[in-house]
């Protein structure tokens, strides 16, 4: 069967053009476009001249002698926490708010880049008085407070190299990194706050780094002022030392290619995955897909991501790229519905928010809790609505711009990965005339694809393996350690040429719709269908809030359809009725073929507290398999229900 089976059978006519106010004031042109066409290359050179600062010039824009090996600006020296603080200070904006930061409790600190640059500084300097420099590893184990936008660009600015690991991963996965990047010092808190109360971090870094040998020190933030065990050769108090040192500290220039952080992807069995990001190709493009994807203007917008710093998300749209194009900023420390269900358009409104940037899943809950919630809010500042991390389905995508956005503002659907570094494939909101669920087209200087099995494009209005062609500036540069691994992962597929593991599809407009990672395509009788397409028409029926759809082995067809959907309110307890409704529903939509094998109405799905749905454990669950980690779950219990579920769920046999 040929990758032309990926084709997404659903259709989408809808459009949304930008208004002529938005395109007579958006940052980004058309002429874009036409000019990283004619010279990809001189593109970049520029985008690097007018958007950074730079203490030496490149003597070559890209070295791309020895594929799939880059070097992006090389020769040039920059120091990238300068970039992102220091510059804005000395062009007289030292006033302007670079972070407004909410306390889940309520408790809420303003930080200008006055106060960033020097907290910054003292950091850089209690790192240095810790024994940390050039080219060693700091672990960051932390929650979202300001510290940690701190630490990392402390980090930055001294040259050493930040290793963040999700707050909510265990000491076991804290350990595993540690040690494959040979940290010489952790720096972690007391705790954080989830759901009203404080959830620890210390206890898990003692238990890691006591089979850590590379660990010197522990650095600790005092955040919820719980107890914790204490080691006075090691453990140091994050205010003890920082505080007290001198809040001036000259930034040194570093190498375009010297390494600025790894970061560890979830999910992988075994060692774990380090991507290597390097410094000046990384931070142009994060700062310039932010300034163009979300037409930011620094001197009015307030901008959220609202992503945990622990993935690439929070790096490159929370840390790098607004920071450096001296954006003001809103971090939030907990979760979306704590203490009720609008904690997060309360957000908005307290700050008078104007660009969101959020995941599909978290749309998809607001769209179960209902239009009332945050129609109790004033969200009139917001004027830009990006979504990112898995496909967004038209249903979502309409109701985030019906209901948050006010039927007016433009819907960015970002695709990139951890792997890329930034924003690969997006309308332009000044530009684009949108289309629901549609990643578009690559942004100017990005060249992708999609081709077949054979690695040839595929026309218009069919899919394949989405695959990058030219190399970019924010590209990983290496798997830490493992240059074999990095080549077998991702160069070895298609000569070449960069795949990402994920499944595209070429509308008929040559528009790219996402159809989620080809592990993620099921094969029924020889027939190959994604997930992505099953889940929106399940969510494109009116009783269905949100969906997961994963293959379980079947004797028969090979593989059958098995999806977990949560109801809308007004749907009931979903009967055999209902099932047989959405069964056919989707036979509708996309043919007999992709109807489910079985339905199971469930009331939560598990997902990991960025949001992410974990399909792997609902493969366990499908296959009656023992559940595999489910320690990054929000609340693991929630397997447990849907695994009682599961025998009692409804199905019939045409």
């Amino acid at each position: 069967m040929t990758s032309d089976a990926l084709s997404n059978l659903l259709h989408e006519d809808r459009r949304f053009p930008p208004s002529p106010e938005f395109a007579a004031q958006a940052n980004a042109t058309a002429a874009l476009y036409d000019e990283a066409r004619a010279d990809r290359l001189a593109f970049w050179d520029r985008q690097a001249r007018e958007l950074l600062s730079w203490e030496r010039e490149w003597d070559q824009v890209l070295d791309w002698s020895n594929p799939p090996f880059a070097k992006w600006f090389v020769g040039g020296r920059l120091n990238v926490a300068y970039n992102c603080v220091d510059r804005h200070v000395e062009a007289g904006n030292g006033d302007r708010v670079a972070i407004h930061w909410e306390g889940e409790p309520g408790d809420s600190r303003t930080l200008t880049y006055a106060d960033l640059q020097r907290e910054v500084s003292q950091a850089a300097n209690a790192l240095t008085a810790l024994g940390v420099g050039h080219g060693d590893r700091v672990a960051i184990y932390l929650p979202m407070i300001p510290e940690t936008v701190v630490a990392m660009l402390a980090c930055a600015r001294i040259g050493a190299i930040h290793s963040v690991v999700f707050g909510g991963f265990s000491a076991e996965a804290l350990r595993s990194r540690i040690n494959d990047a040979e940290a010489k010092l952790v720096i972690t808190a007391d705790g954080g706050y989830r759901r009203g109360k404080p959830s620890s971090l210390k206890p898990a870094v003692d238990e890691a780094v006591a089979k850590c040998p590379s660990v010197d020190k522990v650095l600790v933030v005092r955040r919820t002022e719980q107890d914790v065990d204490w080691d006075d050769t090691r453990d140091v108090w994050w205010h003890d030392i920082v505080g007290a040192q001198p809040a001036h500290h000259t930034p040194e220039p570093h190498d375009s290619e010297d390494t600025l952080y790894i970061l560890y992807t979830s999910g992988t069995t075994g060692k774990p995955k380090g991507i290597k990001h390097t410094s000046g190709g990384y931070l142009l493009q994060t700062a310039y897909t932010h300034r163009n994807v979300f037409d930011l203007k620094p001197e009015t917008d307030v901008y959220w991501c609202t992503a945990d710093v622990g993935w690439v998300t929070g790096h490159s749209y929370i840390v790098y790229g607004p920071l450096a194009n001296g954006a003001t900023q809103v971090i939030y420390e907990g979760t979306p519905d704590y203490p009720e269900p609008g904690r997060w358009w309360d957000v908005v409104e307290k700050y008078g928010v104007t660009i969101l940037y959020t995941a599909p899943t978290a749309i998809r809950t607001f769209m179960k809790q209902g239009e009332e919630i945050p129609g109790r809010r004033d969200l009139s500042s917001l004027r830009v609505l990006g979504s990112v991390g898995e496909p967004i389905n038209p249903e979502a995508w309409i109701w985030y711009r019906r209901v948050i956005g006010g039927d007016r503002t433009p819907v960015v659907d970002t695709w990139w990965q951890t792997e890329t570094g930034a924003i690969m494939i997006s309308p332009l909101p000044g530009v684009t005339s949108a289309k629901p669920g549609s990643a578009q087209v690559a942004l100017p200087g990005i060249v992708a694809d999609v081709v077949d099995d054979g690695g040839n494009v595929v026309p218009d209005g069919h899919g394949g393996y989405l695959v990058l062609t030219e190399p970019w500036p924010s590209m990983l540069r290496t798997i830490w350690g493992d240059d074999q691994r990095f080549i077998d992962t991702y160069w070895s597929r298609f000569e070449n040429r960069y795949f990402a593991g994920d499944g595209a599809k070429k509308d008929e407009d040559g528009d790219i719709w996402l159809l989620g990672r080809v592990d993620d395509v099921m094969n029924v009788s020889g027939h190959r269908i994604s997930t992505t397409e099953v889940e929106s028409a399940l969510v494109s029926h009116e009783k269905v809030a949100e969906a997961a759809v994963v293959g379980a082995s079947d004797p028969t067809t090979g593989q059958g359809i098995v999806a977990f959907v949560i109801l809308r309110a007004a749907a009931g307890d979903g009967g055999a009725d209902v099932v047989k409704e959405l069964r056919d529903h989707v036979a509708k939509e996309i043919g007999p073929i992709a109807k489910p094998r079985q339905i199971l109405v469930v009331a939560e799905l598990p997902k990991t507290r960025s949001g992410k749905i974990m399909r792997r454990l609902l493969r366990d669950v499908a296959e009656n398999r023992e559940l595999g980690d489910v320690q990054t779950l929000a609340d693991p219990t929630v397997m447990n229900l849907i695994s009682q579920g599961l025998s009692s769920s409804s199905s019939d046999d045409d």
